[in-house]
C-alpha cells in the first residue's frame, strides 16, 4: 500500500526562510553579505561559486531549505545571472538551474529576471542541454537540470524560451524513426509534413559546420534523452549503487512529466507523438521493473496520464479533435489493416483473426490469444509488416522479447475508452474509497519536490474536448479535497474513540457540522425499510430508466435529534436547502492499543483509518420536516421556530445504492446499517455537485466554439485573430448615443485619427454621435516583407466619419426624457467600448480606480441600443460585483422590463425594482394593472365606449380601431397644404390626455417643425403604451409563474446577468429552456477560472455547427487576485488558479488597458502603479478637494472654529496623522510577534492592538467610521482584531465599528477613504510575497493608507522590494502624528516636524488618555 507523508505539508512553510535565517548567522546570508549584498560593489569571484555555495549543497543533498535561503537573498538576481558568461563552470549553470527551479517551485515569475539579459540565456540553455545528456555528471544533479527543462517547455509564452526549445521538437526528429520506410510513409500519409521535411533538409544542407553540428545535435537529442531513459528503467537492480533506485525513479518521473508536457501541447506535440510511438515508450514503460512495483503508484499514474495524451482523439497535424464515431472509423481501419496483413502473411495461423469482428478483435485479451499462436519469429514478422519498430540501438540495455513486441502490437490496436467516457465513468459525489484514493492523497501532501500524475491547464490546449477533460478532472479532484479537509476537521471534533469492554464507538467532542444519528423515537410504521435499530429508512426506490440498471432515484428518510443543539446550530441546520449535499459516514473508533502494536501512528494514516470510516454516502437533500412530517420552512423561505427532532429526507446517490445492493444480495453487511454521523458544509462551499456534472456533460457534448473564437481559445494561430480589426463583420456604423459629452470629448478621445464631419455636417455638432469608418481605397498587395510594416501603420492612418441625428421627443413626461451617460470618458476607454461594441474579442485590462465597471457598463448600453435584436449575457465572479454593475446599468436608458437578474444577492441590489425572475413577473403583472388603467383614460379622453382596459387584447384591439385611425387622419391634417400651428394645436387628437403632464403640452414660442415633433413625441408615449402591453400580453396568457418565469428569461429579457457560479450550478437547465444569446460580458474576469469563465459561453445549443456568439468582452486585472483553489498542488503544478484573462493576456491577445485612474490621491497611487503600463492618474483628481488636503494635520488660522469640536477641551493637545499614507514597524508586543494557536491561523496581538488603536484615534479626531475599513491578510488576524474591537469599541458610542472589518482577498473589487492593513507576519513574508495579493491591499485606499507590519521581513522581499521602497519613502516607520488638528482639514503643504509614537504602548497610552479627556468633556456641568 502506498503511504504519504503527512508531514511535509506543515514542512513545507517551516521550510522556508525566517528573518533570523535572512539576517542572521547562516553561512549563506554571511556569504550574501561578503558577495552581492556588501555596502561597496564586490568583485565577482567565480571560484566562489563552488566552495561555498555548490559545495555545501551538494554535501547536503540540495535541501529545498537551503535553496530557498539562497532564492530569498536575492542569489540569481544579485550574483549568479549578471555574471554568467559563455566560459561560466558547470557550477554557475547548475546553481542557476537550481534557483529557477524553486521560483517556479515557489509560484513566482521565473523568466522576468532571466529576460533582461535576452543574449545569455541561449548560451545557458545550450549548456543545460549537452548537461543532460552527459552521464559523466550525477543523476541528481541531470534531475535537476531536467526540471529545468520541463518549466521551460511550461513557458513557452516567452519568445526568449520558444526560440530554443522549438529546434528540439521540429520535423527534424523524425531523422530519429526505425526506419526510412516508416517515415516515407508517415510523410505520404500527412502531406502537408512533406514541405516542412524538405525545408529542414535543406537547411541542414545549406548550413555550415558549426550550423550543422548545433542543426544535428537539436534532431538528436531529444532521442538520446529517450534511450537514456529506456536505459535507466531496465538497469539491473545489481549494478545499481545505495541510493541510485530512487535517484533512477526520480528522474524517469520527471522525464515521464516532460513528454507529458510536450504531448499536451499542439506546437510540441505534432511531431513528438509519432516519434513517442514509434519507439513503443508506453510498452517500455508498461513492461519495465519500476512499473511492475506496487510501490511505485505516482510512476504508474503517470504512465496513464502520459497513455492518455499519446492515444488522444485528435489529428495531429491538423489540430482538428476527432469525434467518438471518426476515431472509431480510424480504429477499424487500423485493425482492418492488421487483418489483411495476417490473412496475406500468417493465414494458416492467423485465419481466425483475419475473419473475427472488429468489436472482438478490439479487445486486448482477445487480440493477444491471437497473437500467441505466432512463434517468436512469426512475431518479429508481423510488427515488421505493421511498421512497428523491432530493435533498438545497441546502447539500449532493454530486451526486446515476444513480449515486448506483443505489448507493442496490443498498444497499437486495442480499442480504448475516449476522454469522454473517461469523464462519465468517473462519480461527481465521493464515497469512502474514491475520497481518500491514494493518488488524491498524494496530490494532498504535494511539496514541490516532484511531478504530479494530473493535467496542467497552460498556455494551449490540443481541443475543446481536452480543456473541458483537463478542467473536469482537476476541478474534482479540488471538490473532493475540500470535501475531505470539511470531514476531517468534523471528525477531529467529533473524537470518535472505541470504548472497552463493549468495543462500541463512543464520540467525547462535537462539531457545529456534524450530527450523530441515534435511533428515532417516533413510530416508524410499515413506511419504508427500517430494522429498528438504523435511524434511517428508504421511502422510494424508483426503477432504472430505460437502458440503465441503477434506481432512477432513491429517496431516504434519515431521524436527526436537535436536543442538544445550541440555537445557533440549530438554526444553522435548519437552514439545509434543497439539493445540498449531506455526507453520511459509519465510523468506527479506532483502538490506540492496536494502532501502537501495528505502529500506525496517525502521521502514517489517512483520515479513513485515524478516524475509523468505514463507509461514506452522499446524499441530496430534498426536504427538512419536523417531527410530525410538515416542512420546517414557510412558503416564503423562512424557517419555523419549532423543537425537537427532525425529519430529514434526502436522495441517495443511486450508483452507489445499486453497489451497495449488489453486495447485500451478496452476503455483505448493509452499508447503510452502521452510518452513525452526518455532517453537513457551509452553503457557498457546497455547490461543487452542479458544477462537475456541468463540466462532465460538456466533455459528453462536442462543443463547437465560434470559428472567430476557436484558435484564440486554444492558444493557436494569430493572438489578434479575434480582434474587431481582424473580422469581416464589423457594423457599418455604431451610434456610440452618450457616450461622448461634446464635440471637444470626440476628438479627444481618438488621438491620431482624422474626424471627418458627414456631408452636410459642421465640426462641433452636437452628440449623439454616430461613427463609421472611411471606406479605404484598395491598395495592391504589398510584398511580404512590407505587409507586417503596412499592418502596423493601418491604425496612424485611420480616418472615421462622423455623423450626427436628434434624439426625437419621447413624451411629456418626465419619464420620457431619456438618461444619459455623465462621465466623460478617456481615449482608453472609448477605444474600450468601442472594441466592446463591435464583433469580436474583447480583453480590457482594469487596474485599480480605472473604471473599468464603467466601461462595461457603456459597451452594455451601447449594445442594447444598436442591435435591438440582440441579448447580451452579464456574468461577474461576486454578487457584489455584479451588483456594482447592474445599478450602473439600470442608471442608462435602458427599459428596465429588458434586465434580468438571476441567483441569490438580487435581494442586495440597491434599487428599487426587484430584478429577479419572480419580481421581473410582478413587476409584468404590476404595470399591466397601471397600463390598462392609462388604456381605460386614453379611451375616456377620446370618447371611445367599451372596456378596452380589461386585458392586453381588448387594449390591442382597440390601438387598432381607435388610435391609429385617430392619428393617421391627422396625420392626412398635417399634410394639408397652408397647415398653420393653429391648426395643428386645434387638430391635435390627445389634448385631453395629456393634460396631467407637468407642464403645458406645446409651450410658447415653438416654431412648426418644433411643435409637430412635440406632437409626435406625444403619439411616441402612447405607442410605447400599447408595445409594452404587447410585451405584457404573453404574460397575461401563461397561467403558472414557472411558465411565466421561463418566457421571460427566452424571450423578453435583452440582458441577462448572473454569476459565473450561478451559470455553472444551473447551465443544464437554462440550456435546457431554449436560452439564446449574442454577446458575453464578464466582469472580475481575472479572478474566474478557465472553466467557468468557459461553462458561460457555453449556455446555448449550437446553431449552425457552432455556438452563436458574437461579442465576447472580458474585464479585469490579472495583476490583482486570481482565482481561489485550496490545494497548492492544482493551485501551483497544476495552475488550476489560471484564469482565461490572464492565459490570454500570455498568449499575447490584444488588450486594452485603462491608463487613468481616478480612486487613490496620486501619492497612494504611485504605491502599485509601477506594476501597470504607463497608469496615470485622472485629471480630476487635480481639482477635488478631497484629494488636495491632508490627512488632518496642523491647524492654519480660522480652520479650529469650523472643525474642532466645541466640546474639546482647549488644553487638548490634538495630534493627527503627518502623512498621507505610512508604514508602521511593529515590534515584538509582550515578548510575541505571530504565533498560530491552530494551524493557518495565523494571529499578531501586537498588530492587532496598534491598528484598533489607530482607528480609535481616527474616530477621536471625527473620522467617520463609514470611511474607515480595516484589512488584514489572514483570517485567523481578522477574528482577532475583531475581538479587540468588540471589546473596545463595537458598544462605545465615541467608536463604534469601522465600516468593514474583513481579508484583503475578500475586500478585491471594493474601496475606502481609509484604510488600515495589518500584514500580520514577523518570521517570513508567506503568501504576501506573491506580489498580485500586496497590489489589492495597497490600491483599496482613496485618500490614507497606514500599514502595520514587520519591516525586516518584507523590505527584503525581491518581489515586494518595489512596493515597499515607495511605502518607506516617508522615511520614518514610527507612526507621525502633528498636533492640533480634527478631521478634516483644509491642509495642503507639508506639516512641519511630528511627533513619533515609539510603539503599540505609546500609541495605546495616547488613545487612551484622549479618550478619557474626551468623555470628561462631555460630562455636564455642575451648577
Amino acid at each position: 500500500m502506498e503511504k504519504h507523508d503527512r508531514t511535509t505539508v506543515g514542512a513545507i512553510e517551516e521550510a522556508r526562510p525566517t528573518v533570523a535565517d535572512l539576517h542572521g548567522d547562516n553561512p549563506f546570508a554571511l556569504a550574501a553579505k561578503k558577495h552581492w549584498l556588501a555596502e561597496k560593489p564586490v568583485r565577482f569571484k567565480p571560484e566562489a561559486l563552488k566552495t561555498e555555495f555548490y559545495d555545501p549543497l551538494e554535501k547536503d543533498g540540495f535541501p529545498f531549505r537551503s535553496l530557498l535561503i539562497l532564492e530569498n537573498l536575492q542569489f540569481l538576481e544579485k550574483l549568479l545571472w549578471p555574471n554568467f558568461v559563455e566560459t561560466a563552470s558547470n557550477y554557475h549553470v547548475v546553481l542557476i538551474a537550481l534557483m529557477v527551479n524553486v521560483k517556479r517551485r515557489e509560484n513566482l515569475n521565473v523568466w522576468e529576471y532571466i529576460s533582461l539579459l535576452p543574449e545569455h540565456f541561449p548560451l545557458l540553455f545550450r549548456r543545460i542541454l549537452f548537461m543532460t545528456i552527459d552521464h559523466g555528471i550525477s543523476l541528481s544533479i541531470r534531475n535537476h537540470l531536467l526540471t529545468f527543462i520541463v518549466t521551460a517547455f511550461q513557458s513557452l509564452d516567452s519568445g526568449l524560451v520558444r526560440k530554443e526549445c522549438a529546434p528540439l521538437v521540429s520535423i527534424s526528429i523524425w531523422s530519429n524513426l526505425s526506419s526510412e520506410e516508416v517515415r516515407n510513409a508517415r510523410l505520404e500519409k500527412y502531406p502537408q509534413t512533406k514541405k516542412a521535411w524538405r525545408a529542414a533538409g535543406k537547411r541542414f544542407d545549406s548550413a555550415d559546420d558549426s550550423t550543422k553540428d548545433r542543426l544535428r545535435f537539436d534532431r538528436l537529442w531529444l532521442f538520446e534523452m529517450i534511450l537514456d531513459f529506456l536505459n535507466m528503467m531496465y538497469k539491473p537492480l545489481d549494478q545499481q549503487e545505495s541510493d541510485e533506485p530512487k535517484q533512477i525513479l526520480n528522474y524517469c518521473e520527471r522525464f515521464i512529466e516532460l513528454l507529458t508536457d510536450l504531448e499536451s501541447q499542439m506546437p510540441t506535440r505534432r511531431y513528438v507523438n509519432f516519434l513517442l510511438k514509434d519507439h513503443h515508450v508506453l510498452t517500455a514503460i508498461k513492461l519495465s521493473p519500476l512499473y511492475t512495483n506496487s510501490e511505485n503508484g505516482l510512476f504508474r499514474d503517470l504512465y496513464a496520464l502520459l497513455s492518455h495524451y499519446i492515444n488522444f482523439s485528435i489529428d495531429d497535424h491538423t489540430g482538428l479533435q476527432l469525434s467518438q464515431e471518426e476515431s472509431r472509423k480510424i480504429h477499424n481501419a487500423d485493425l482492418a489493416k492488421l487483418q489483411r496483413i495476417a490473412f496475406k502473411h500468417f493465414k494458416d495461423k492467423l485465419t481466425i483473426l483475419a475473419l473475427a469482428n472488429y468489436g472482438s478483435i478490439g479487445q486486448r485479451d482477445e487480440l493477444a490469444s491471437h497473437i500467441a499462436e505466432l512463434e517468436d519469429g512469426g512475431v518479429v514478422e508481423l510488427c515488421r509488416l505493421l511498421g512497428l519498430r523491432t530493435e533498438y540501438p545497441q546502447k539500449v540495455a532493454m530486451s526486446v522479447n515476444r513480449a515486448f513486441l506483443t505489448e507493442a502490437i496490443l498498444q497499437c490496436y486495442e480499442k480504448r475508452m475516449t476522454f469522454q467516457e473517461q469523464a462519465k465513468e468517473l462519480p461527481v459525489l465521493p464515497n469512502q474509497d474514491t475520497l481518500f484514493e491514494s493518488s488524491l492523497l498524494r496530490n494532498e501532501y504535494y511539496d514541490g519536490s516532484g511531478p504530479l500524475a494530473i493535467p496542467k491547464l497552460n498556455l494551449q490546449y490540443l481541443t475543446v474536448g481536452d480543456f473541458l477533460w483537463r478542467s473536469f478532472i482537476l476541478y474534482r479532484c479540488e471538490a473532493f479535497f475540500a470535501i475531505r479537509r470539511d470531514i476531517e476537521d468534523s471528525l477531529h471534533r467529533l473524537a470518535p474513540k472505541l470504548s472497552h469492554p463493549s468495543m462500541t464507538t463512543q464520540f467525547h467532542g462535537s462539531s457545529k457540522m456534524a450530527l450523530l444519528i441515534t435511533r428515532p423515537s417516533f413510530d416508524l410504521g410499515d413506511y419504508g425499510r427500517t430494522d429498528g435499530k438504523s435511524a434511517y429508512r428508504i421511502l422510494e426506490t424508483a426503477p432504472p430508466k430505460v437502458g440503465e440498471e441503477k434506481p432512477a432515484f432513491v429517496r431516504a428518510e434519515i431521524s436527526l435529534d436537535y436536543a442538544r443543539l445550541s440555537e445557533d446550530v440549530r438554526r444553522d441546520w435548519d437552514s439545509l436547502r434543497p439539493d445540498d449535499v449531506v455526507f453520511l459516514l459509519a465510523v468506527k473508533g479506532v483502538d490506540e492499543g492496536d494502532r501502537m502494536i501495528t505502529d500506525g501512528s496517525p502521521d502514517k494514516l489517512n483520515a479513513a483509518e485515524r478516524f475509523g470510516i468505514k463507509c461514506l454516502r452522499a446524499a441530496e437533500v430534498v426536504q427538512l420536516l419536523d417531527q410530525d412530517g410538515r416542512p420546517i420552512k414557510t412558503s416564503d423561505g423562512q424557517a419555523r421556530r419549532v423543537s425537537g427532532k427532525r425529519r430529514l429526507h434526502v436522495r441517495l446517490d443511486p450508483e452507489m445504492y445499486k453497489i451497495d445492493a449488489d453486495g447485500l444480495k451478496a452476503g455483505k453487511p448493509d452499508a447503510y446499517d452502521s452510518i452513525n454521523v452526518l455532517i453537513r458544509r457551509k452553503g457557498r462551499e457546497n455547490n461543487f455537485k452542479p458544477v462537475l456534472e456541468s463540466i462532465q456533460e460538456l466533455t459528453q457534448a462536442d462543443v463547437p466554439m465560434p470559428t472567430w473564437l476557436q484558435e484564440v481559445f486554444l492558444g493557436y494561430g494569430d493572438p489578434a485573430g479575434a480582434h474587431y480589426s481582424k473580422l469581416s463583420n464589423q457594423p457599418k456604423l455604431v451610434d456610440f448615443r452618450d457616450t461622448f459629452l461634446d464635440w471637444q470629448h470626440l476628438a479627444e478621445s481618438f488621438p491620431g485619427t482624422k474626424l471627418k464631419p458627414k456631408e452636410g455636417l459642421q465640426e462641433g455638432c452636437d452628440p449623439p454621435y454616430v461613427i463609421s469608418r472611411e471606406t479605404a481605397v484598395e491598395q495592391p498587395k504589398p510584398a511580404k516583407k512590407r505587409r507586417r510594416d503596412q499592418e502596423d501603420n493601418l491604425d496612424k492612418e485611420e480616418s472615421l466619419v462622423v455623423s450626427t441625428y436628434k434624439l426625437p421627443n419621447m413624451g411629456p413626461y418626465p419619464i420620457d426624457v431619456p438618461r444619459t451617460n455623465r462621465i466623460k470618458f478617456t481615449p482608453t476607454q472609448v477605444e474600450a467600448i468601442r472594441s466592446g461594441t463591435n464583433p469580436g474579442l474583447t480583453v480590457i485590462v482594469g487596474p485599480p480606480g480605472t473604471g473599468k465597471t464603467d466601461v462595461a457598463t457603456q459597451i452594455i448600453s451601447n449594445l442594447y441600443h444598436n442591435f435591438p435584436t440582440q441579448r447580451t449575457l452579464l456574468i461577474a465572479h461576486s454578487n457584489q460585483a455584479l451588483n456594482q454593475l447592474f445599478e450602473k446599468i439600470t442608471a442608462l436608458d435602458i427599459d428596465e422590463r429588458h434586465l434580468l437578474r438571476l441567483g441569490h444577492g438580487e435581494e442586495e441590489l440597491k434599487t428599487d425594482t426587484n430584478y429577479s425572475k419572480q419580481g421581473r413577473v410582478e413587476s409584468f403583472m404590476d404595470n399591466r394593472v397601471k397600463l390598462l388603467a392609462e388604456v381605460d383614460r386614453l379611451a375616456a379622453t377620446l370618447g371611445a365606449p367599451g372596456a378596452h382596459g380589461d386585458s392586453c387584447e381588448t387594449a390591442g384591439y382597440f390601438n387598432l380601431v381607435y388610435v391609429r385611425p385617430v392619428w393617421e387622419k391627422y396625420q392626412n391634417v398635417l399634410s394639408e397644404e397652408g397647415f398653420t400651428l393653429e391648426k395643428l394645436y386645434e387638430n391635435f387628437p390627445f389634448h385631453q390626455y395629456f393634460s396631467n403632464s407637468p407642464g403645458p403640452m406645446f409651450s410658447q414660442g415653438l416654431s412648426l417643425e418644433e411643435a409637430i415633433e412635440v406632437a409626435e413625441g406625444g403619439y411616441r408615449h402612447i405607442g410605447k403604451l400599447f408595445t409594452e402591453l404587447e410585451d405584457i400580453r404573453p404574460f397575461e396568457l401563461l397561467k403558472t409563474a414557472r411558465d411565466r418565469q421561463n418566457y421571460l428569461l427566452t424571450k423578453e429579457a435583452r440582458i441577462v446577468a448572473m454569476t459565473s457560479t450561478h451559470a455553472a450550478m444551473k447551465r443544464a437547465d437554462i440550456a435546457k429552456l431554449g436560452f439564446e444569446y449574442d454577446n458575453v460580458v464578464m466582469e472580475e474576469a481575472a479572478q474566474i477560472t478557465e472553466v467557468e469563465t468557459f461553462i458561460p459561453l457555453a449556455l446555448q445549443s449550437p446553431k449552425k455547427g457552432e455556438l452563436p456568439l458574437q461579442r465576447v468582452v472580458l474585464c479585469g486585472d490579472h495583476y490583482q487576485n486570481s482565482p481561489i483553489v485550496q490545494n497548492i498542488a492544482f493551485r501551483q503544478y497544476a495552475n488550476l488558479e489560471q484564469s482565461l484573462f490572464a492565459r490570454l493576456v500570455r498568449l499575447g491577445v490584444p488588450t486594452v488597458n485603462l491608463d487613468q485612474q481616478g480612486r487613490a490621491r496620486a501619492s497612494i497611487a504611485r504605491l502599485y502603479n509601477w506594476r501597470y503600463r504607463e497608469l496615470g492618474d485622472l485629471p480630476l483628481l487635480e481639482s477635488l478637494p478631497e484629494y488636495q488636503t491632508a490627512n488632518a494635520g496642523y491647524v492654519v488660522a480660522g480652520i479650529r472654529q469650523r472643525f474642532v469640536p466645541h466640546d474639546l477641551p482647549a488644553n487638548l493637545s490634538v495630534y493627527s496623522f503627518r502623512h498621507k499614507f505610512q508604514f508602521i514597524n511593529v515590534k515584538d508586543y509582550k515578548g510575541q510577534g505571530e504565533y498560530e494557536p491552530t494551524p493557518h491561523f495565523i494571529q499578531n496581538l501586537g498588530e492587532a492592538e496598534y491598528v484598533v488603536a489607530i482607528y480609535q484615534y481616527m474616530r477621536l479626531l471625527g473620522y467617520p467610521a463609514e470611511k474607515i475599513t480595516v484589512l488584514t491578510t489572514y483570517l485567523g488576524q481578522r477574528s482577532l482584531i475583531r475581538d479587540v474591537l468588540n471589546r473596545r469599541c463595537a458598544k462605545n458610542p465615541l467608536f463604534g465599528m469601522p465600516a468593514s472589518l474583513t481579508t484583503v482577498d475578500k475586500y478585491q473589487g471594493e474601496q475606502n477613504d481609509y484604510v488600515i492593513l495589518s500584514l500580520v507576519r514577523t518570521k517570513r513574508v508567506g503568501y504576501l510575497r506573491d506580489i498580485r495579493r500586496m497590489t489589492v491591499a495597497l490600491s483599496r485606499a482613496r485618500l490614507g493608507l497606514y500599514v502595520v507590519g514587520r519591516r525586516e521581513v518584507f523590505e527584503s522581499c525581491y518581489e515586494l522590494s518595489e512596493a515597499f521602497s515607495r511605502l518607506l519613502e516617508n522615511k520614518s516607520d514610527k507612526l507621525e502624528v502633528v498636533i492640533g488638528e480634527m478631521w478634516p482639514t483644509e491642509r495642503r503643504d507639508k506639516a512641519k516636524e511630528g511627533t513619533e509614537m515609539e510603539n503599540v504602548e505609546h500609541m495605546g497610552q495616547y488613545v487612551y488618555e484622549m479618550t478619557v479627556t474626551k468623555v470628561e468633556s462631555m460630562r455636564p456641568v455642575k451648577q
